[in-house]
């Protein structure tokens, strides 16, 4: 299983869950969004699974977004506020190669590792 946890370096739920996996010996790659830029292809791709959910709406980009780019959000739209705007991506993503994950739950990463039998 080829495992990518896609954020920023200076997220603290990133952080947690960098630790996490190292702590539990979880071979993967980060990748740093910031860093290296996403592309088209992998945020259509994402977006066809997670839907509006890849877009986090608590986060400060979010809210420095205008009225109406906010109100009129399609997932056509989404993409590209995240090309633009890569902070604005809901994090960590955890790709197992098999499935999506957003966000960092001890029990959840636990409960998923256990499952694959990493």
């Amino acid at each position: 299983m080829s495992t990518t946890l896609y954020g920023i370096k200076n997220c603290d739920t990133v952080r947690s869950a960098r630790r996490w996996l190292e702590e539990h010996q979880v071979d993967y790659l980060f990748h740093d969004v910031r860093d290296t830029p996403l592309t088209t292809s992998q945020l259509t791709s994402w977006t066809q699974e997670l839907g509006l959910a890849l877009v986090n709406k608590r986060s400060t980009t979010w809210k420095q977004l205008s009225d109406e780019q906010r109100e009129s959000l399609t997932i056509d739209s989404a993409i590209e506020l995240l090309l633009q705007h890569p902070t604005l991506m809901k994090r960590p993503l955890l790709d197992t190669g098999s499935s999506l994950h957003l966000g960092f739950k001890a029990a959840d990463y636990q409960a998923l590792f256990t499952h694959h039998t990493l």
